[in-house]
């Protein structure tokens, strides 16, 4: 059994899983975070005993790191003795974190694929480019390593593998619709790191159908859709991590993620846009002083983590899947809502980061536990959803399942 816990990153996602796992000490043992700034790491700190979230006495220590030096995160990982390291840092240091615990044996978690600075929109699929290089080295050195385990990548593609195994018959498209319905009373801001979610967006949209990749151009195709709670929203097909895994399991299956927007936001990002300003490119000012446009519209919008106080409403993330049961075409839709001000009632953050944060800690109980050790890298597709979640169920992200014979929840026999 794996225990001890190093947390990579400090912002808000980092938040959430650091109260998680507080929550959860009795089953995962002393817990770290690190982050460039060790005030934040202290602050997060400071904020979960606070609220009492230790399950029982534990050990939580504050560390500087930069991430992006795998020999210091192999040192930082020796000298916490952490076995399980979760990284919810920027997607700039997968790879190094990633080495890092390759050469210790530490398991390792991410949220989300590897970003190289230099690039936006990488040619798919995108985990090939970088984390699905290190497969075999994984498996030699015996290391668990689970990739994309956040909601979306994450609880999404172990709802299209329950959907596989307990829905249907045959998959014919996996449609990921993420829609936050939410306010957080802002003019305008991002609800999770503003460089990562605009690189994300001003490049070409990927989608995996009819056995190939398609391109678009982000905001091209929308559609409405009519979901629960959260009623009916104008989504876009978005490119995102998980479409690049499921379709390798999947690649008979159309694979498409949409993602909901506002036309403000639609509005306030296209001029931005074309402005040059979304650009990662480095441009000089006239003064001589050479700057990137994209960190500087990071460095003026409000950080993600300060709009949880004020944010109402919910979100609804899930899987429309469709295919054949019994001969007959049938569809499933799996999926979780979750509400703004209960997460920031519970551990100090919006909803966006607490879907992203809580599923992470789930698979570290998994590993933590043996369930999920397997000594090789994986994507949660390949991985049994059933405990999974079912854990999820019991810590804060309950799953649905709506079909033809109505809308209940997801139980499992224990």
């Amino acid at each position: 059994m794996k225990k001890s816990v190093l947390i990579i990153g400090a912002g808000g996602v980092a938040q959430v899983v650091a109260h998680k796992c507080a929550q959860h000490n009795d089953r995962l043992g002393d817990l770290h975070i690190a982050s460039r700034t060790r005030a934040k790491c202290e602050a997060i700190i400071a904020g979960l005993r606070a609220r009492g979230a230790m399950a029982v006495p534990g050990r939580f220590d504050a560390h500087q790191i930069d991430a992006m030096d795998s020999a210091a995160v192999a040192g930082l990982i020796r000298t916490t003795g952490a076995r399980i390291v979760i990284n919810v840092g920027s997607a700039f240091v997968n790879m190094s974190v990633l080495d890092a615990c390759i050469e210790t044996g530490a398991a390792y978690l991410d949220t989300a694929i590897h970003e190289d600075p230099a690039k936006v929109c990488e040619t798919p699929p995108w985990y090939a480019n970088h984390e699905w290089k290190r497969r075999e080295a994984c498996a030699k050195a015996g290391v668990t390593a689970i990739l994309g385990v956040g909601f979306d990548p994450g609880v999404v593609n172990a709802y299209a593998r329950l959907a596989e195994e307990d829905c249907l018959d045959t998959i014919d498209s996996i449609d990921i619709v993420d829609i936050n319905a939410g306010s957080h009373g802002r003019w305008f801001a991002t609800n999770f790191d503003p460089e990562i979610n605009f690189r994300e967006f001003t490049g070409t949209v990927y989608s995996w159908q009819k056995g190939r990749w398609q391109a678009n151009e982000m905001f091209e195709v929308g559609r409405e859709w009519d979901l629960p709670v959260v009623g009916r929203q104008k989504a876009y097909l978005t490119g995102h991590d998980e479409v690049h895994s499921l379709s390798a399991r999947y690649p008979q299956a159309d694979v498409r993620f949409w993602m909901g927007f506002s036309d403000h936001y639609i509005t306030v990002f296209t001029v931005l846009k074309t402005l040059g300003l979304l650009s990662e490119k480095p441009v000089r000012t006239a003064e001589g002083q050479e700057v990137i446009p994209l960190k500087v519209v990071k460095a003026v919008l409000p950080d993600p983590s300060s709009l949880a106080p004020d944010y109402t409403g919910k979100t609804c993330i899930g899987d429309l899947v469709r295919g054949t049961r019994d001969g007959k075409p049938a569809e499933v839709f799996i999926y979780n809502v979750a509400d703004h001000a209960a997460a920031f009632g519970e551990v100090g953050s919006q909803g966006i980061s607490y879907t992203a944060g809580v599923p992470p800690v789930a698979a570290a109980i998994l590993i933590a536990e043996g369930t999920w050790d397997l000594g090789r890298m994986a994507n949660v597709e390949e991985l049994d959803p059933r405990p999974f979640l079912d854990l999820l169920n019991r810590i804060g992200l309950p799953t649905r399942i709506r079909d033809a014979a109505g809308d209940r929840a997801l139980t499992f026999d224990r």
